[in-house]
């Protein structure tokens, strides 16, 4: 449905995104505990593949610009970075959590300094913008999945201890929140006026 849509639909987008940040976290687990290959062998891994999905993109499309895809075959390349990035961020963030010993808290501080860095750059700097976003995108996977971490396991893990279902709920409740509140058209709330 996301592939033969005509436009932007937001609800669509992150019904696509939600399954495949699902799909990440468990080719993750799969890589490191199924295949036993470890946390940093897995994200070498990973990356490898991210960085092949993207090369194959900007050769066979010229760019890796995603505000304006409007051709399939441009948003399958898109979806599989996406993918990649998911899986990279989880065994990325796993890694940082888990086997270099900085925990859930200090992993979490860590990639927000490097999301807050890359926002510096972006406002500050002319690095192109794509490549930001890109590394924006994959520091923000690890951040997720420790920021999971830090919300599911117990006390004596160093977690919260809020549990998976009520961690989901709460997070998929500022999901929604988010969605709304980027995706309104405030003109129409504050004076009536329709959208352009």
């Amino acid at each position: 449905m996301q592939l033969r849509a005509k436009r932007f639909h937001p609800a669509l987008y992150w019904l696509v995104i939600l399954p495949i940040s699902t799909a990440g976290t468990t080719l993750s687990d799969f890589m490191d505990r199924s295949l036993g290959l470890g946390y940093a062998t897995g994200a070498t891994i990973i990356a490898c593949v991210l960085i092949a999905v993207l090369t194959a993109w900007r050769l066979t499309y010229g760019s890796l610009k995603v505000d304006h895809i409007r051709e399939p075959e441009v948003e399958i390349f898109y979806w599989l970075a996406i993918l990649a990035s998911n899986t990279l961020g989880t065994a990325l963030g796993d890694f940082l959590a888990d086997t270099s010993g900085l925990g859930y808290l200090w992993s979490n501080v860590l990639i927000s300094g490097g999301v807050a860095l890359t926002i510096l750059v972006w406002k500050f700097t002319s690095i192109s913008t794509t490549v930001l976003f890109w590394i924006a995108f994959v520091l923000t996977r690890p951040f997720g999945a420790t920021m999971g971490d830090l919300l599911t396991k117990s006390h004596a893990k160093g977690g919260l201890d809020l549990g998976a279902i009520g961690s989901t709920a709460a997070l998929l409740g500022l999901l929604v929140m988010l969605l709304i509140a980027t995706t309104a058209d405030y003109r129409k709330w504050f004076t009536g006026a329709r959208s352009a």
